[in-house]
């Protein structure tokens, strides 16, 4: 891969160079290390038309003929991990590592699995003897779907809303994060490799304000699903209501981790440590609020802060690094602003930012990087705790009982998932039962299970990504009742 990445738009299985492009910067380094296309609503039209004149056609492929260029992009794009990891890590600023154990064999999953889910969501039917009638649901493609995928996991969750989309029948143009873009590009070069009938997969790139907003009330793209901010979701679901769009929106968290007394600290901490500063903390996922029982507070605070002082903090390419950049300038402000904020709210700092010094290497020394940062005494009324801050700050704060507990953890706007850390069993249902978010995590995090359905409520989103749910959602259902006198 050159110095800088040059890259175009893909529609309709050719490259398409913009009337203009955008700068993006290598976190690592604070550099320009790629050109973005600046498209505009005649980019997103253009992708719109080829898509929807490819829909026929593709909708009208068996699921088992979809599978076999599923597994194929899979295999090709499992070929290339190492190329797309270092993309990846360079691209958004996350490790190396994890970038080759998880998001890069995440995105090959994604297409492996909904390749042989697809053929097996059957449809059903229920005779009615009294009616002497036939009942069956028929399950058809909506037609083009407009995928928006984030910047914090680019590769992993663009595939995560293609796999089931074109799985399903449908064709797609998407419009990935205009700041890690890079990966999306080299996806395109999979994609024709796989021998993907053109039109069924197109990529245009650039910012929301102008490729996004384009996408979203296009007349001509009846269902958009979107993975970002809460405030970016809401102003999704306003511009498309005109048209009745189906959306799936999955957006901010919030996210309590509950730790009672007899919690077992040996697999609690290093899973609370991953849970808290994994890629930086800059997944939706990731816990920010931990509320621990009084009996257990100092001890778990103790031992937190010590094994979040371990981590090393430095280039995304290094192979010992566990905590990369933060994906801009802007965002490292931001979320150190947090940090400055939780002090005037009468919080302490234990380590991270404004305690520990952070050593770059003299090549490094621009980028945006950030020191794991543990913050207590902080009220549940306090922005800190109510406001997603997106990066690696998290507050630990006591409490007395279970049923305080679950009143101050759904004590936010928001509803994406949690996590419970208890060995009694009563005590983890009960708990999982009453909390209002979409995923509860006990003894655990980030377990998961393509099978099961993923969202938020509240306003962390609508709609369900996941195997049933998905498809679902990928698809129009209709009822049809036949008499059969």
């Amino acid at each position: 891969m050159s110095d800088l990445v040059i890259i175009e738009n893909f529609i309709g299985g050719e490259y398409y160079r913009p009337s203009s492009y955008i700068d993006s910067y290598e976190p690592a380094t604070g550099t320009v290390w790629a050109r973005v296309p600046n498209s505009g609503p005649d980019d997103v039209n253009k992708a719109v038309v080829v898509a929807r004149n490819a829909f026929t056609k593709w909708s009208e492929c068996s699921p088992s003929v979809r599978a076999t260029y599923l597994n194929m992009i899979a295999d090709i794009l499992e070929s290339r991990l190492e190329q797309f990891a270092i993309a990846e890590s360079r691209d958004q600023g996350k490790p190396l590592s994890l970038a080759r154990t998880v998001e890069i064999p995440r995105a090959v999953l994604n297409f492996r699995h909904f390749a042989s889910t697809a053929a097996h969501h059957l449809d059903t039917s229920n005779f009615l003897p009294e009616a002497n009638a036939l009942n069956y649901t028929v399950r058809s493609a909506v037609g083009v779907a407009g995928l928006i995928s984030p910047w914090n996991l680019p590769l992993y969750l663009l595939t995560f809303k293609i796999a089931p989309a074109i799985a399903a029948g449908n064709t797609v143009v998407c419009k990935p994060s205009e700041m890690t873009s890079v990966t999306a590009w080299m996806l395109c070069d999979v994609l024709k490799a796989a021998g993907l009938p053109d039109g069924v997969v197109n990529m245009v790139f650039g910012t929301g304000p102008s490729a996004g907003e384009a996408l979203v009330t296009h007349p001509d793209v009846p269902l958009i699903s979107f993975t970002g901010s809460t405030a970016t979701g809401q102003k999704i679901f306003e511009k498309s209501a005109v048209h009745f769009k189906k959306l799936s929106l999955e957006m901010g968290g919030k996210n309590a981790a509950i730790i009672f007394d007899d919690t077992d600290l040996t697999k609690c901490i290093p899973t609370t440590v991953r849970s808290s500063f994994l890629n930086q903390g800059e997944v939706c996922l990731c816990t920010s609020r931990i509320y621990v029982q009084k009996g257990l507070y100092l001890e778990f605070l103790s031992q937190f802060i010590a094994a979040t002082k371990g981590m090393k903090v430095g280039p995304s390419l290094d192979t010992d690094t566990n905590v990369g950049a933060l994906i801009s300038k802007e965002h490292l402000a931001k979320v150190k602003s947090y940090v400055e904020l939780a002090k005037e709210e009468g919080g302490t700092v234990h380590c991270g930012e404004g305690i520990q010094s952070l050593s770059l290497p003299q090549n490094y020394k621009e980028g945006y990087y950030m020191l794991p940062t543990i913050i207590s005494g902080i009220s549940d009324d306090k922005r800190c705790m109510q406001e997603e801050i997106f990066g690696p700050v998290t507050v630990v704060v006591p409490f007395d009982t279970e049923e305080e507990v679950i009143q101050r953890a759904n004590g936010v706007k928001y509803g994406l998932c949690a996590s419970v850390w208890s060995q009694d069993v009563g005590q983890i249902h009960r708990v999982a039962q009453r909390l209002k978010v979409g995923t509860v995590w006990c003894n655990c995090w980030l377990v998961r299970s393509l099978d099961m359905p993923f969202g938020g409520v509240k306003q962390s989103g609508i709609g369900r990504e996941g195997t049933n749910e998905s498809l679902e959602f990928f698809t129009e259902v209709k009822t049809v009742c036949v008499n059969c006198g």
